[in-house]
């Protein structure tokens, strides 16, 4: 295998010549369109009272007594050539969408009672579609001035006495969660969908040629997305597809039950018709396969309307996006089986995460088709992924060389028309495709550091000398906070001391129980010599201790105006109980023991599916298992959504924590410290090494940064996978305590040594365990 540098490897488009083909032609804008009903999936998805039986029975009446009535009224009246520009109500929409899903049945349907196929305005702005529903309003009252425009259903009296199509009741059931199977956040993304777009018609250009397929063909999630959203709009798609009307028949729909040979025939057709891998990065095929449920991504995320953490500074957002990473060997090399068993990939990545390398040997591609390598989940900030070509030695050498390195970088696979791009040399093609990246869930860990005075300067002579030998007065314990890039974003202080200290001076005390006050400061250190600083000067959060009502231990107050109490027996950590109140709020805050919903983990490298997860209301009785302490899971619930979604993961044992964009950094942050310091106060235990008061040994960036790569579940089991590239709370203790951070199990103090000025292990007990 020749070595050479990867720059003069050539560089192809996914689907390169697709314009010039004779594709059909679309006469809709497929990309706003996606945007549009997207959002729309989403409201309907969130809204409970759409899928009451109840509102669905009133809304397929008020669609199919009234509505397409209107429709065709309005149609027949207008002289224009397109379709009316009106928006129903949102229940009627809803009916009207899952309807167009099966264009047979519309067609039929419209043609018997109308002698035409209605269609839908193309409506994708805001101001243009609340404009259209006003004159939909219009046009109801004048012609229904008996209807009440908006669905007014409320109860079950009479449902069964309605005559209703139970065909179209099953329809509009059947695509209940229809958002699920597209609500990752980058499918809204702009460039995905233009990607997208470019290879649905990639597949209606095959579809076409394909007429004598034996077997039928699957489409990828993303084509099906555009496929969906083509048919909402009948009589564009009808018109762009008139002379492909029958090529259809084959094409399986996304709940269909899919059989493997049909996903391999559609992935080797595709193969033969561009010389392309047919899955790729947000385009995986999403089907049940003979009875079976396909992979979830990597991780779990969803759309985040708000990021109301973008007050604090110096916490920047984190941004994910899934790479797919696919292999081929050239023609000449398959005849070469001798090299090939003696070459080997190797992915690793461009920045971060060093100790990532993950091996397939060549002659797992040994054959003529695409086959999937990799498939990641990476933060933008890792820059790309690197392929390299090794051999290994011969019979007198041991170890392998570097052949050959291929370098994919996000920001040249961002500029490429389908988010792909393929790159080869003599022996291998390389394609390489991503999804846009989004902003993803915070994640952050609390480190301890140095003993800090009330003014927030940590205790050293450096800081003595400073400030001319005057004594520090007060001693606070410290936690710096780090996000996933290990950036300092707050410092946490525990107040445990009162009173002047200087070298031979004054007896250290506690302070009261009233005044062990804790807060949050926003920003990082300020260093002046070394390690030595001081904290910054905003404080942002804090928590004072409340006398707990008879049946608590604990209780605080924070400053975000939410009240947390404690209680539980001391003799066990599983039977702790905890409750949240915020008069103010607008939403209730249950904290669950445990990984729940989203961060279920049902065993090690096997997550439960995210539908089924359930929830564990408090005072249920069940089993706690050891790898559960320490997990708590913050659920938002309103009046409109009574089980919530979990906005945020906290381990208050090792004092990290994962948060969406639209929950409250520093409230999750007052939450885990204040949680930690009443349970040792509780047990009279250091149990989260609260006692330490230096910074330990942190592994050095770069290393084996946690959050940085996750690999998909599908082939993990491929790989000797560790924990650093899995979600961090499959096995929190070894991502978080590798290296030099806190070991909880032993006695801090034994290992580390205090000076004087810094305060004694009692004093810190008092204020800690007493």
């Amino acid at each position: 295998m020749s070595s050479r540098n990867s720059s003069n490897m050539s560089t192809t488009r996914t689907l390169s010549g697709i314009s010039e083909m004779e594709a059909a032609k679309l006469g809709l804008d497929l990309v706003s369109a996606a945007r549009r009903n997207l959002g729309f999936l989403r409201t309907v998805a969130e809204s409970r009272w759409l899928h009451r039986k109840p509102t669905l029975v009133e809304a397929i009446r008020r669609y199919s007594e009234l509505w397409m009535p209107l429709m065709a009224h309005l149609t027949a009246e207008s002289t224009l050539t397109t379709t009316p520009v009106v928006h129903p109500p949102i229940d009627i929409e809803w009916v009207w969408f899952c309807h167009t899903l099966n264009p047979v049945h519309y067609r039929q349907y419209c043609e018997s009672r109308f002698s035409r196929l209605i269609g839908k305005p193309t409506i994708f702005d805001e101001e243009n579609e609340e404009y259209a529903l006003m004159r939909c309003r219009d046009f109801w009252v004048k012609r229904y001035p008996d209807e009440p425009f908006e669905n007014e259903a409320d109860s079950d009296v009479g449902v069964s006495e309605v005559a209703i199509d139970e065909e179209l009741l099953e329809e509009v059931s059947k695509h209940r969660f229809l958002y699920s199977k597209f609500s990752e956040p980058y499918r809204s993304e702009i460039v995905y969908l233009i990607a997208a777009r470019q290879r649905y018609k990639g597949f209606l250009f095959m579809v076409q040629r394909s007429i004598d397929l034996g077997s039928n063909l699957v489409p990828a999630s993303d084509i099906m997305l555009m496929w969906l959203i083509h048919q909402s709009y009948p009589t564009v798609y009808a018109e762009d597809l008139k002379e492909m009307e029958g090529d259809f028949v084959k094409v399986l729909t996304v709940w269909d039950k899919v059989k493997e040979k049909e996903v391999e025939e559609t992935k080797k057709l595709w193969e033969r018709t561009f010389d392309q891998p047919y899955e790729k990065a947000g385009g995986e095929i999403a089907f049940k396969l003979d009875g079976g449920v396909s992979f979830k991504p990597p991780v779990y995320w969803e759309v985040s309307d708000t990021d109301i953490n973008t007050k604090y500074k110096p916490l920047l957002p984190r941004f994910l996006l899934e790479v797919c990473v696919f292999v081929r060997l050239r023609d000449k090399m398959k005849a070469m089986q001798e090299d090939i068993r003696r070459d080997n990939l190797r992915l690793r990545i461009v920045r971060c995460h060093r100790e990532l390398k993950l091996e397939k040997p060549m002659s797992d591609f040994s054959h003529s088709s695409w086959r999937k390598a990799w498939h990641l989940c990476c933060e933008f900030g890792t820059k790309g992924v690197m392929v390299e070509l090794r051999r290994r030695g011969g019979y007198c050498f041991k170890g392998n060389s570097v052949q050959d390195t291929v370098t994919f970088y996000w920001n040249d696979l961002l500029r490429a028309p389908s988010l792909s791009l393929e790159k080869e040399d003599d022996e291998v093609k390389i394609v390489t495709s991503i999804t846009p990246p989004v902003q993803a869930p915070y994640l952050m860990k609390c480190v301890p550091d140095r003993v800090t005075d009330d003014s927030g300067a940590m205790i050293s002579d450096v800081i003595l000398r400073m400030n001319q030998y005057h004594p520090q007065e007060g001693r606070w314990l410290s936690r710096t906070v780090l996000d996933h890039a290990g950036r300092e974003c707050f410092v946490i202080r525990i107040r445990v001391g009162e009173g002047f200290w200087r070298r031979g001076g004054e007896a250290p005390s506690a302070v009261k129980w009233e005044d062990r006050i804790i807060e949050i400061r926003e920003g990082s250190w300020s260093y002046v010599a070394g390690s030595i600083g001081r904290s910054p000067a905003k404080v942002v959060g804090t928590a004072l201790p409340k006398e707990p009502a008879e049946q608590w231990k604990a209780a605080w107050h924070f400053s975000t105006g939410d009240e947390l109490m404690i209680g539980g027996l001391p003799s066990s950590v599983s039977g702790l109980r905890f409750c949240l109140k915020n008069q103010a709020a607008e939403s209730t805050v249950k904290l669950l023991k445990g990984r729940r919903m989203q961060y279920q983990v049902k065993k090690k490298g096997s997550v439960t599916n995210y539908e089924e997860c359930q929830i564990y209301e408090e005072g249920e009785e069940e089993e706690e298992e050891d790898e559960e302490e320490g997990f708590l899971t913050l659920v938002r619930t309103t009046e409109d959504d009574p089980i919530g979604r979990a906005t945020a993961l906290l381990n208050w044992k090792l004092l990290v924590v994962e948060l969406w964009p639209e929950e409250d950094a520093v409230f999750v942050l007052l939450l885990c410290i204040c949680i930690l310091r009443s349970v040792s106060e509780i047990k009279k235990e250091d149990i989260g090494g609260l006692l330490i008061r230096r910074r330990l040994g942190e592994e050095k960036f770069g290393t084996r940064d946690w959050g940085s790569v996750v690999l998909h579940p599908s082939l993990s089991s491929s790989f000797n996978s560790s924990p650093h590239i899995e979600p961090w709370y499959w096995n929190a203790k070894a991502v978080i305590k590798s290296g030099g951070s806190i070991n909880i199990t032993r006695q801090p103090a034994v290992t580390v040594g205090y000076s004087p000025e810094e305060g004694s292990d009692k004093l810190y007990k008092r204020g800690i365990l007493a």
